[in-house]
């Protein structure tokens, strides 16, 4: 389970940290400014745990009002899952709803493939360039292709990923 950190805004206050959606509003309810005023708004930090969760968070931009979500995906899908919200939403740019979201409903693939040219390789094999006659296949300028795909890939959490979002 990610470590995060609230982090007031009031700048006479100190933040806290806390590792579940129950925790946080049991602190928060009872934390206190210099000046024993209740602390109302913070900022919402990741600090520790997975690296997928590190980078699921920053695409979920956490805050207050939608640590929720972001808890309850860390702790039920699995890492495709998370890589394939982080994709559309952090960076295709998707909306969504942080209290009912599911992966599956982002229109994206994942390819799993060493580089771009058997990437190339594969879809023209799969057919996603059209009908190519047999006499005409040598003709085709695989590392062409596969500069173009250049624009559909990421890292995430040490990964390269290879992506097509639609």
């Amino acid at each position: 389970m990610p470590q995060l950190h609230a982090q007031p805004y009031d700048l006479d206050a100190i933040g806290f940290y806390f590792e579940s959606l129950e925790e946080y509003p049991a602190i928060s309810k009872r934390h206190m400014n210099a000046h024993w005023e209740p602390v109302e708004e913070c900022e919402i930090q990741f600090i520790d745990g997975d690296d997928i969760d590190c980078t699921l968070a920053k695409a979920w931009g956490i805050n207050q009002a939608n640590i929720g979500g972001y808890f309850a995906a860390c702790d039920e899908w699995e890492d495709y899952q998370k890589k394939v919200f982080i994709i559309a939403v952090g960076e295709v740019g998707f909306g969504f709803d942080p209290e009912d979201v599911q992966p599956e409903e982002f229109d994206v693939d994942l390819y799993h493939v060493d580089g771009m040219k058997e990437l190339a390789e594969q879809m023209v094999g799969e057919g996603l360039f059209g009908d190519i006659p047999e006499h005409l296949e040598r003709y085709i300028d695989m590392d062409a292709i596969a500069r173009d795909l250049t624009y559909d890939y990421t890292e995430i959490a040490g990964e390269v990923l290879i992506y097509r979002a639609g």
